[in-house]
């Protein structure tokens, strides 16, 4: 049995939750290993802290580190689960949550292959989502594809939203059709409609994750990260995507409405572009944990705060340094999975 056959679905990000899941990072795993304790002390604490002030946080941490990370909290809304990990982005390799009508929670537990293959090893992450579901005794289904949760985006409603770039890049399910893929999206999320953008953001590793470009503010209301400038590579990349959204509907037939937020400027860090986005956000209960960049970046910092109040009245803005943690390829959204509360 499947969870479209048992009428579970994945709900929209934005329903009320019962915990987030952080992953607690490993120093042999990051790309600037000697910032270790910079990214600990001015990203991980702040975040998990930041997320507390909402709703319950579980720290999923390697066994032997528990102790020493339990002594930088004293929320007593924040917890610890020992499970052996190879890296921290628990969007990525954690369980996608589900729930049905008669208020009963399951979760899919995808194959997991480090992007690609990018970053050995990763035998630990793709064991990470069975294991928070065996320990909260949650039904599990396996399901045959690799995907990360950082790819998709869905509305509650049937919609779901993901990129060409990354679930037809060939480094994840190169065996597998487009039709193939979208069969195993309506099966494990039951859904109805697939919305296909073409790419993520210029230098993202992650091959194009939709979680840096676009996400569901509302079913039929769609939030998009747009570049005004020609010459940045990001222009044709989002005209593209404002283009296919623009001409598209969602599962219950509606034309969507596009609310764009300005990029932040062009960063690089050692010749490589920095993927900063402001659409790696997530929704907490009753508020939004937001990444902003400081310094150039200074004005559209404030202008997307701006954008999403107008958006999201009812839903405290609390911000975080995005800049700590974005030299290791992610942000908010790629640090964070939730679990739903039914």
């Amino acid at each position: 049995m499947d969870p479209k056959s048992l009428n579970y679905k994945m709900p929209a990000e934005w329903t009320n939750h019962e915990r987030t899941f952080v992953a607690w990072p490993v120093q042999e795993s990051m790309c600037f290993p000697e910032d270790y304790e910079k990214v600990v002390k001015g990203y991980y604490i702040e975040l998990v802290k930041a997320i507390a002030e909402f709703e319950p946080v579980t720290v999923v941490v390697n066994p032997g580190e528990v102790e020493q990370v339990k002594n930088y909290f004293s929320e007593a809304n924040v917890d610890f689960l020992a499970i052996a990990h190879n890296d921290a982005w628990i969007r990525d390799n954690g369980p996608t949550f589900l729930i049905n009508e008669d208020g009963n929670i399951a979760g899919v537990n995808w194959k997991f292959n480090a992007w690609g293959g990018k970053y050995a090893p990763w035998d630990l992450d793709d064991q990470v989502a069975p294991q928070i579901l065996d320990h909260y005794g949650v039904k599990r289904f396996d399901a045959p594809l690799v995907i990360e949760g950082g790819s998709i985006h869905v509305d509650g409603e049937g919609t779901v939203l993901t990129t060409e770039e990354c679930l037809l890049n060939p480094n994840r399910n190169k065996e597998m059709t487009k039709s193939q893929i979208e069969d195993y999206l309506k099966q494990f999320l039951n859904i109805e409609k697939v919305i296909w953008l073409k790419k993520g953001l210029s230098g993202d590793e992650t091959d194009g994750h939709v979680d840096n470009i676009a996400c569901f503010a509302a079913p039929g209301k769609i939030l998009i990260q747009v570049c005004d400038d020609p010459s940045d590579e990001n222009y044709a990349i989002t005209q593209e995507n404002l283009e296919i959204l623009r001409n598209t509907i969602d599962a219950k037939g509606r034309k969507l409405e596009i609310i764009p937020i300005g990029q932040p400027p062009k960063t690089e860090h050692d010749g490589s572009r920095l993927t900063l986005s402001y659409l790696n956000f997530y929704f907490v209960n009753d508020g939004i944990i937001l990444p902003v960049f400081g310094g150039e970046a200074e004005e559209t910092d404030k202008m997307a705060e701006k954008v999403l109040l107008s958006v999201f009245p009812d839903r405290k803005i609390r911000k975080i340094d995005g800049m700590s943690i974005i030299k290791e390829g992610g942000n908010v959204h790629c640090t964070t999975q939730q679990m739903v509360k039914i």
